[in-house]
C-alpha cells in the first residue's frame, strides 16, 4: 500500500529531516536522482535497513571468529586435541601437541570445578593448586628425561587437555555415588585413560620413544588426586 509522496529535494526542509538517511538508502540502492518525486512503500523504506541488519548479523561472528585467531585460539587445533584424547589409540600431533594452549584447560579445569559443585562439593581451590603443583612436578621431570626441554606451558596444555575424562567422571558422580565397587572400577579406569593420553602426547612431542610408561606413572599419581576428589 502505497503511503507516502515525497520530492527528493525537499530532505533539507525540517519536517522530512528524519525521512532522509531513510531516502538516502532508497536511492543509492535504486539509483534515483534528487529532484524525483518518489513513490515510497512501507517495504520500500524498510528493506535496506532489513538488508544492513542481517549483514551484520551473518558478518559479527565471522568477525568475532577471526579476532580470536588473532589471539592465538585455534579452534581447529582444539578440537583435534580434544579427538586425540578422547580416542587413546589415534597417534598425536607432535607439532600441534607442541603448542601452548591454554583455552581448552582452562575450559575443562572450570567445568571439573562445575561438575564437582554440581555433585555438591565446593573443590574449586583444589583443583586450581593441584593443576599448578601438578604442572610444575612433570615439568620437572619431563626436562630431566627429555634432551629437548618442554616448556611450563605446554606441559600445562597437555595435562589440562586429558582432564577431559576426568570431567566425564564427575559428571557421572552428579546422578549417583561412586562409592563403591563401580565407582572405584570407574576412577581406576579413568585414571588409565588420562595417563595412556598424557604420556602418549608427551611422547609424540618431546620424541621420547620407549618411555611412555616412565611417562604414565606420575600423570597416573596426579589424576589419581582428581579421582580422590571426585569420588570422596
Amino acid at each position: 500500500m502505497e503511503i507516502l509522496l515525497i520530492p527528493t529535494g525537499s530532505c533539507s526542509q525540517q519536517p522530512q529531516k528524519k525521512l532522509c538517511p531513510y531516502l538516502a538508502s532508497y536511492c543509492a540502492i535504486n539509483g534515483c536522482q534528487t529532484g524525483d518525486n518518489l513513490t515510497l512503500t512501507f517495504t520500500n523504506l524498510i528493506t535496506p535497513l532489513i538488508i544492513r541488519s542481517r549483514l551484520v548479523t551473518i558478518l559479527m561472528p565471522v568477525e568475532i571468529f577471526m579476532d580470536l585467531e588473532k589471539l592465538g585460539i585455534n579452534f581447529d587445533h582444539i578440537w583435534q586435541k580434544t579427538l586425540t584424547v578422547l580416542n587413546p589409540m589415534k597417534p598425536a600431533d607432535g607439532s600441534i601437541m607442541n603448542e601452548t594452549d591454554l583455552t581448552g584447560p582452562i575450559l575443562f579445569c572450570v567445568a571439573l570445578g562445575a561438575t564437582l559443585l554440581l555433585a555438591g562439593k565446593v573443590q574449586f581451590g583444589y583443583v586450581y593448586g593441584m593443576s599448578a603443583i601438578g604442572c610444575l612436578g612433570i615439568h620437572a621431570l619431563l626436562n630431566l628425561m627429555s634432551s629437548s626441554g618442554v616448556s611450563y606451558g605446554c606441559v600445562a596444555s597437555v595435562l589440562g587437555y586429558c582432564l577431559l575424562p576426568m570431567v566425564m567422571l564427575s559428571s557421572c558422580a552428579i546422578f549417583f555415588s561412586l562409592q563403591g565397587t563401580f565407582g572405584t572400577v570407574s576412577a581406576l579406569v579413568i585414571i588409565g585413560w588420562c595417563s595412556l593420553s598424557a604420556s602418549k602426547i608427551f611422547m609424540s612431542a618431546l620424541a621420547m620413544e620407549g618411555q611412555q610408561l616412565l611417562i604414565a606413572y606420575p600423570c597416573a599419581l596426579l589424576y589419581g588426586l582428581f579421582a580422590l576428589l571426585t569420588v570422596f
